[in-house]
């Protein structure tokens, strides 16, 4: 399911002063004459503005948007394609977390995963909210057993993260699926996390907590201990 609020930025404190300050910028330069400049201020407020476009408004993540356009776009016919990991994310249970305490409080939670999928992930890596509780890792220029490293260190993560101080007796986890390509692989990155998907669900039914990848084998779980 999608979230609601998806393709709406919330804004850090920093980047509307920033908006405001180019565009006064690029005014007191156009009456100056100095068009370049001002032309250059102009385009870093629209990059800024263009960016708030492509937040998430809950967890400041990227949205649904700009997933879209990392798995549509032109750029996905470029050839050589770099090797890419993409693993999908879901908290376990969610429902049961804003049933027992609170849409904030289950709000709150988003925000921290997000915050906490977002550490030590590789050059041009990102995360993206998917929809609902459901996240997307986009690891590019790694290799599998690096991808499957980050995602296993950010289940670690969530899992070993202090919740009872936001709500006594909260406990929250993730389950994940990793869908990997080498370079100049066939496969399309919406396949790729179509895959994702599948392996997912392969975490969850082993019980959730887990992350769940495809081997040459068969479909397999990392299952390493808290």
């Amino acid at each position: 399911m999608v979230a609601e609020d998806e393709g709406v930025l919330r804004p850090s404190p920093q980047q509307p002063d920033l908006l405001r300050i180019h565009e006064a910028i690029a005014r007191l330069f156009a009456t100056q004459g100095d068009w370049r400049r001002a032309y250059q201020h102009l385009r870093s407020a629209l990059d800024i503005a263009r960016d708030g476009s492509l937040r998430d408004a809950l967890t400041s993540s990227y949205n649904r948007r700009y997933l879209d356009e990392r798995l549509y776009g032109p750029f996905t016919d470029r050839q050589p394609r770099p090797a890419l990991g993409i693993a999908l994310v879901d908290l376990d249970r969610f429902k049961h977390v804003n049933d027992t305490y609170g849409h904030l409080v289950g709000d709150r939670v988003l925000r921290r995963v997000a915050d906490l999928l977002q550490e030590e992930l590789p050059p041009d890596g990102f995360c993206a909210r998917y929809g609902g509780e459901e996240f997307v890792l986009w690891l590019p220029g790694v290799d599998a057993g690096h991808a499957l490293r980050i995602v296993e260190a950010a289940r670690l993560r969530v899992a070993r993260h202090p919740w009872s101080e936001l709500q006594p007796g909260l406990r929250v986890t993730i389950s994940a699926g990793v869908a990997h390509e080498g370079p100049d692989a066939p496969t399309l990155p919406e396949n790729q996390l179509r895959n994702a998907d599948h392996l997912l669900y392969a975490a969850k039914r082993a019980g959730r907590n887990k992350v769940a990848y495809h081997d040459a084998q068969s479909t397999r779980l990392i299952t390493h201990s808290e």
